[in-house]
């Protein structure tokens, strides 16, 4: 065969893949490849056009190439947001979550009744009634806002149009899992890599008629906006929509404690091989309704829910080299690479070791034989070695005190136990090329900038070529030499461009949170937000003088202690880290903090608790302070409006100095008067 008709025949091949894959996208909307492979094959196709004139004379790339994709959807907001749930693994898990409800709800002896069902592994959806009639129908998308799936939802036969029942609420916003089951999937499964991706692909179909040919069903378990509430507990809930038509998994059930829980999970995790559909754990949620709204959410989890995964799938490797890697804060982690390896359907070729300590106590060498597990989507882990298996000539792995940037790695001294932690980290923060990388990953991801298109993998390449060096070039990327890197068409350097320009308006406690100061999670970045109110006051903070000033006032905050405090600190008086978040802000729109409730009962107030109260936890009556539109401090000063006194045990010196300031002071039933409780 001549070099043309070699050229020839690799083109034609390309050009078979390329229909193979346009099809799988375009029309099953069930790619087998990511979009930057995809734009790859393509680049490769149209490069070969560039080189070989004759290959365009056969005509065969005239309609494939650069073809945009046709299902775009509307897209609609939800009532109310679908957020994530927690993950618990083992019985220690759920202790400590049983525990913390009952901290915040101040229940120490009574047993918490709980509602479960299996979890399904399928695809979320929001179905919306008006009036008993089935009105918008939209795909999880975001939890925020989902695409209009309405007419490919109404082909799923068992799906209510109209609700049919008395005493139904005028607007019922109803969360259900889509699903295929095993049986009916076997006869499609040429089509689809499993269950699940079948599911996704038939409600993106463009084409209603085409979902109707899939098999789908559905679980309702939950619900958005309700108006009027018409149950009081999530057991009751499911009862009543069951009666209204609404298919609900059979396998539900209430639980009082956490050997009934353990019970019943042992007991779904025994049977699951035998249903017809896939699950990978139970969901356990508060039952009574009220105490759900008590509990309220976190920035991204309902305090009152979790999914409590089944165990974890676990395989034997061989460990074929330790390395480090370096975190944001310059945390030096060791990670094993070993002999690819299938656990829970994942192929893994990296375990995480954790750190210098949990290295040394297993004694982890290069060439071991081990055990590794997968739990949930957790990367997976190293939980032991097979010594009797070991070469006789291992040596003892020896960490590493430099980081990889070749600076001397330390391990901090935490100053309330004195103890010396576990981790070593590099300090070099941004001038650490390896720290800086991590960092920008960061402050791409979802709970950050939420980047869509600009992952890690896209970071790593933009980095190796200078394109992306600090947070504010995201912003003033020159996309024309995008165009000449492989995996880069038109259409996704398109896309990254209108993800990017969205990104440059920005919340100020997720930009915050985004600029990776260590020990300030997203929790502690709304604290400050509330605290800075605007992007220019959090400016005063690059100025020595001022944030001395600053740091003073941020220790009466509840909720910012020494150690943010500190954290705080150390990051604004390195002066590149100070020029690099101004060069950031620069680029951007930070939105002013939004009180949630100016109006409420505590309005402009300042309020501080002392002691513990019978009704409640602290956390919750700090929720209901914010809720209120008030602040709540963790120090006694001149800025304090209020203290509330709990009947367990308060501190004499705080109630003395704010007697001295003159300070208003309530008791704890007088507290319980305001909220009317």
């Amino acid at each position: 065969m001549n070099l043309k008709s070699k050229i020839t025949d690799i083109y034609k091949k390309k050009i078979k893949l390329l229909k193979k894959h346009n099809k799988l996208y375009f029309e099953s909307d069930n790619p087998k490849i990511s979009d930057a492979e995809y734009d790859i094959l393509k680049n490769e196709i149209i490069s070969l056009e560039k080189k070989n004139n004759f290959l365009k004379k056969l005509n065969l790339n005239k309609t494939i190439v650069g073809s945009p994709p046709s299902n775009k959807f509307k897209k609609i907001k939800h009532l109310k947001p679908m957020l994530s749930l927690s993950n618990a693994f083992d019985k220690n898990d759920m202790r400590d979550f049983i525990d913390k409800i009952r901290n915040f709800l101040n229940i120490k002896d009574k047993d918490i009744e709980f509602s479960s069902e299996p979890k399904i592994d399928g695809i979320s959806a929001t179905l919306i009634y008006e009036n008993g009639v089935l009105t918008k129908g939209l795909s999880r998308g975001d939890g925020n806002v989902g695409e209009d799936i309405l007419e490919n939802l109404k082909t799923i036969n068992e799906i209510p149009k109209k609700i049919k029942g008395n005493n139904t609420p005028s607007l019922f916003e109803i969360r259900g899992e889509i699903y295929i089951g095993k049986k009916d999937f076997n006869n499609i499964k040429v089509n689809f890599a499993n269950p699940r991706n079948a599911a996704g692909g038939s409600l993106r179909q463009k084409d209603s008629r085409e979902t109707s040919k899939i098999p789908l069903k559905y679980f309702a378990y939950g619900f958005g906006a309700v108006k009027p509430m018409v149950f009081t507990t999530q057991s009751e809930f499911l009862k009543k929509i069951k009666n209204w038509g609404f298919s609900i998994n059979p396998l539900g059930k209430t639980v009082k404690n956490l050997d009934e829980i353990e019970a019943q999970h042992s007991y779904i995790d025994s049977i699951r091989s035998s249903l017809d559909y896939d699950i990978d754990g139970l969901v356990y949620k508060v039952n009574d309704l009220k105490l759900q709204s008590r509990l309220g959410n976190t920035s991204s989890s309902p305090r009152w829910a979790i999914a409590y995964k089944f165990s974890a799938e676990k395989a034997i490797t061989k460990i074929k080299d330790i390395v480090i890697q370096v975190g944001r804060t310059g945390a030096i982690t060791p990670v094993a690479r070993v002999e690819p390896v299938t656990v829970g359907g994942v192929v893994v070729s990296n375990a995480t070791l954790h750190n210098e300590d949990e290295i040394n106590r297993k004694d982890i060498r290069v060439g071991d034989i081990v055990q590794i597990q997968r739990a949930g989507d957790v990367i997976p882990q190293v939980i032991s070695v097979d010594l009797s298996k070991r070469n006789q000539n291992s040596k003892k792995y020896i960490f590493p005190e430099k980081c990889l940037c070749g600076a001397v790695t330390k391990k901090e001294v935490n100053k309330s136990t004195k103890k010396e932690d576990a981790v070593r980290r590099c300090s070099k923060g941004y001038e650490c090329d390896f720290t800086a990388r991590e960092k920008l990953k960061h402050i791409v991801s979802k709970d950050a900038f939420d980047i869509e298109g600009l992952g890690k993998k896209v970071i790593d390449q933009f980095w190796e070529i200078e394109l992306i060096r600090q947070p504010s070039d995201i912003f003033t990327i020159n996309y024309n030499k995008i165009k000449n890197l492989d995996g880069w068409g038109e259409l996704s350097i398109n896309n990254l461009k209108k993800a990017i320009d969205n990104a440059k308006t920005i919340e100020l406690d997720k930009f915050i949170f985004s600029i990776g100061i260590r020990h300030i999670g997203q929790e502690n970045a709304k604290i400050l937000s509330g605290f800075f109110q605007s992007i220019n006051k959090f400016r005063d903070l690059f100025n020595s003088n001022d944030r001395k000033k600053i740091l003073a006032n941020l220790a009466e905050l509840d909720g910012i202690g020494e150690i943010q405090i500190e954290s705080i600190n150390s990051f604004f008086s390195i002066n590149n880290n100070v020029e690099i978040v101004r060069r950031l802000i620069d680029q951007l729109n930070v939105k002013n903090f939004k009180v949630r409730n100016k109006k409420g009962k505590f309005s402009n107030k300042t309020i501080m608790f002392t002691g513990g109260f019978e009704k409640m936890s602290r956390s919750e009556a700090k929720t209901l302070v914010e809720n209120n539109g008030g602040k709540v401090l963790g120090t006694i000063s001149k800025k304090l409006n209020i203290l509330v006194i709990g009947n367990s045990k308060p501190t004499k010196k705080k109630i003395e100095n704010a007697k001295k300031l003159n300070i208003k002071i309530i008791l704890e039933n007088e507290w319980y008067k305001i909220l009317n409780l």
